[in-house]
């Protein structure tokens, strides 16, 4: 995505993380999340994965999702059905929704964990290396010998835009039927939780109910597998954050104009799912009907060069227009970066308009390197970025 949302140029933004946020409660209306008080201590960092609890006093953000090696071919435009192209260019760097997240809260200087799966294998070893070298926490990242490590072919244009192909590998088998104790007790120890579709939904359930039950707030990125999310997961959910097409497709309804994203958004906040059920009477014939849930009651809409907005049901939106970048270099992670920086302001107890300054920040410095984790900002270049306007 090319732009990435911003709030009108002010130089009072002070994102420097809070000593705990635990005393800072998350600013809120109706509607809001808080987090729980008094959570629990967690592991620490350990560049030798251990699972041993190490008391530290800030809960951290925990990225439950896919680590990819990102193929990257350069290409002028797009082949045609049938054609045969050449690359100018070519090279492998660590990405995944999950794992760029991850490493966008590292840099950030915010304690975070990575719960996945790599395999065994060579770009298993270049992602992990990238998430260390963020600064990310390596406790509960899982190495699986029953499949590769997952990969995507990103198409990467002359103007920045991408197209990617991606191949699920260990980010979609090899996960058990129920995660672990100490995967769920990270999880309940978090101060924020940001989930992805490039996993299994039933993992993303059983993450996100935990969380809820804790009562940890729960960031939905819709980007991932194009299919309608489970209502179980969505039950849980505290923001959901698709870009324009991803709520397109989430809800059969088009998005080209600022009315009509706000029309899709209602939509989210009195979702209607469908379930597929079988007749009992006649075992071979299936029947539809439709579920109501809660719906989601906040969404975090990212809309490219027109910026972004936050809808939360019964509020006017914040909209946001972008930080413009001096150069557009690629656009991939730009979107994963704006999640995770929205995240990391909101658990530090900032503002709503003040996250999505901060994440506009990042998005904009992201979109300026090549490739996906080695894009992701560090805090001072962000804060400096802001200053500057």
């Amino acid at each position: 995505m090319r732009g990435i949302a911003a709030l009108s140029p002010s130089k009072h933004f002070n994102a420097t993380p809070q000593t705990n946020p635990k005393t800072q409660p998350i600013q809120s209306n109706n509607n809001h999340f808080s987090p729980k008080p008094n959570k629990p201590s967690f592991p620490s960092f350990s560049t030798t994965p251990s699972k041993t609890p190490i008391p530290i006093p800030t809960p951290p953000l925990v990225v439950v999702g896919s680590a990819n090696a990102d193929i990257y071919v350069e290409i002028e435009r797009l082949p045609k059905e049938g054609e045969t192209i050449s690359a100018a260019h070519s090279q492998t760097l660590a990405g995944g929704k999950g794992a760029n997240q991850a490493v966008c809260g590292g840099k950030l200087s915010y304690p975070t964990y990575f719960v996945g799966q790599v395999g065994q294998d060579a770009h298993g070893k270049l992602v992990t290396e990238a998430l260390e070298g963020g600064g990310v926490h390596l406790d509960y990242v899982n190495t699986v010998s029953a499949a590769p490590t997952g990969h995507a072919v990103v198409m990467l244009q002359s103007d920045g835009q991408n197209s990617i192909i991606i191949v699920g590998g260990a980010n979609m088998s090899c996960w058990p039927d129920c995660m672990s104790d100490d995967d769920l007790e990270l999880v309940r120890s978090a101060g924020i939780v940001l989930l992805q579709r490039e996993i299994p939904d039933f993992v993303n359930v059983q993450v996100a109910k935990a969380a809820k039950t804790a009562g940890v707030p729960v960031i939905l990125d819709a980007g991932g597998v194009d299919a309608p999310i489970p209502s179980e997961l969505l039950n849980f959910v505290d923001i959901l954050s698709p870009n324009e097409s991803e709520l397109a497709r989430l809800t059969g309804m088009p998005t080209e104009s600022f009315e009509q994203i706000s029309r899709a958004v209602i939509k989210c906040h009195e979702m209607v799912s469908s379930e597929t059920t079988t007749n009992l009477d006649h075992p071979n014939l299936l029947s539809t009907r439709d579920v109501y849930i809660q719906g989601v009651k906040q969404v975090l809409v990212k809309l490219g060069a027109k910026g972004s907005a936050l809808f939360i049901e019964g509020e006017e939106p914040i909209k946001q227009p972008i930080i413009s970048a001096p150069r557009v270099l690629d656009t991939t992670g730009a979107g994963d970066t704006f999640t995770a920086a929205f995240a990391v302001a909101l658990v530090e107890g900032k503002s709503k308009t003040e996250c999505l300054r901060f994440a506009a920040a990042a998005a904009s410095l992201c979109v300026q390197v090549m490739g996906a984790i080695p894009s992701m900002p560090d805090r001072k270049s962000v804060l400096n970025l802001l200053q500057s306007l």
